[in-house]
């Protein structure tokens, strides 16, 4: 399949990132945020959405909750947008929050109307949300996964029932009246996209037939892209290049230097992921009894750092990704950066890595890059960057890896 390359960035108002307070999610007060600056900043990336539409790109958008590193607190709401004011793009959201939602018919009928809108252009991506974000939400976090599936089943069948109202009663939802207008214009509904971080979603996505994206994950990645091939591979499903989506930080320049400092600007929203108050990491229940025994036992090593803060090097040693510098985060394949002959090779050499991947999530803004070295940024990969990516085929060699990671 040919590449498709999804504009992306978090929407980050980082003028609360300084001093670093206790914690950037959930108890920052929101009388640090001027409501003229983030109008300022959301009229903005709409503008650089909306170019992308121009450059032969797509446009994916995901939504954060009581935080200052990204003010779009809903999917919908920006791709309703969207979905009007262009003509070209696909609109992805990866991804709604359906498992801290008490609403998934409110969903569906989001989804559907964008759909409409766009005339058949939206991608529906959901996610589980991070572990903090239950607190904002007023949710459960014992049975998120089973919540968040059934959210999904139900999702699904609302948008693909025709024949008038259906009841539903399930573990968590109830439901006497579903019938959902209008249905959406892809039919029977949009694509379908989720995310994981580790190689264990791999199974359970591949099982629902929808498309795995990874955020930032680098080498780690190969192993979920592996374990979603080998299981689709033994239920006879789809398992090609464009059921993989792969987000990673990318900066271009004429210069690498100057593409390195666009990517030390993007990173601002790496450093400050981690600036979470400990009380909202790990809710009672959110994981399993196993899991939380393993971290306590590793807590205690001195300088310990959660695997989930950090990246894991080419040599397999990890850094953390509070401190990790631009080269660090190349090596870990985390970031693509400097002249468009290196990103497309870098970008190359993780196709290759993984066996092969269909869509590039490309975070081209972030932290402090300004609206000016952001546009930059677009073009010049527009230009000189995505039409090679749209050729890209896997080595023999790396293809031959790929399938017998799959059998």
């Amino acid at each position: 399949m040919t590449m498709r390359v999804w504009g992306f960035c978090e929407n980050a108002y980082p003028e609360a990132w300084e001093p670093t307070p206790p914690s950037l999610r959930n108890s920052l007060p929101s009388r640090l945020m001027d409501p003229a600056k983030a109008a300022d900043i959301l009229h903005r990336h709409l503008d650089e959405w909306s170019m992308l539409d121009e450059l032969g790109m797509d446009i994916c958008i995901n939504e954060h909750h009581s935080t200052a590193t990204c003010l779009n607190s809903s999917c919908t709401l920006p791709l309703s947008i969207l979905a009007r004011e262009t003509k070209k793009s696909r609109l992805m959201s990866l991804g709604i929050h359906i498992a801290n939602r008490p609403d998934p018919i409110r969903v569906a009928e989001e989804v559907a109307l964008i759909d409409v809108y766009s005339r058949g252009r939206f991608e529906m991506g959901f996610v589980k949300a991070s572990p903090y974000e239950v607190y904002p939400a007023n949710a459960q976090p014992v049975g998120q996964q089973r919540r968040f599936l059934e959210a999904y089943d139900l999702i699904c069948k609302a948008l693909t029932s025709h024949d008038g109202p259906f009841s539903w009663e399930g573990e968590f939802f109830h439901f006497r009246d579903v019938n959902v207008w209008p249905r959406p214009y892809q039919q029977p509904l949009p694509p379908t996209w989720f995310v994981s971080m580790s190689p264990d979603g791999g199974g359970w996505i591949a099982e629902k037939g929808a498309g795995v994206g990874t955020f930032l994950s680098g080498r780690l990645s190969k192993s979920l892209f592996d374990s979603y091939r080998q299981r689709a591979r033994e239920i006879g499903k789809p398992h090609g290049p464009d059921k993989f989506a792969y987000l990673a930080i990318v900066a271009v320049a004429d210069t690498d230097e100057e593409a390195k400092r666009r990517a030390w600007e993007i990173l601002g929203y790496v450093r400050t992921s981690p600036i979470v108050a400990k009380q909202f990491v790990n809710p009672p229940g959110y994981v399993s009894v196993e899991a939380n025994a393993r971290a306590l036992r590793t807590s205690i090593i001195p300088n310990y750092v959660p695997p989930y803060a950090t990246f894991q090097l080419r040599d397999g040693s990890r850094i953390p990704q509070a401190t990790a510098s631009v080269d660090q985060l190349i090596d870990a394949m985390a970031v693509f950066a400097g002249t468009p002959d290196k990103v497309y090779e870098q970008i190359k050499e993780y196709y290759n890595y993984v066996g092969g991947f269909g869509h590039l999530l490309m975070m081209g803004q972030g932290g402090n890059l300004n609206h000016r070295d952001t546009v930059d940024n677009y073009r010049l990969f527009a230009r000189d960057v995505l039409p090679r990516l749209k050729a890209l085929t896997l080595d023999p060699q790396s293809e031959d890896k790929a399938l017998a990671a799959a059998q």
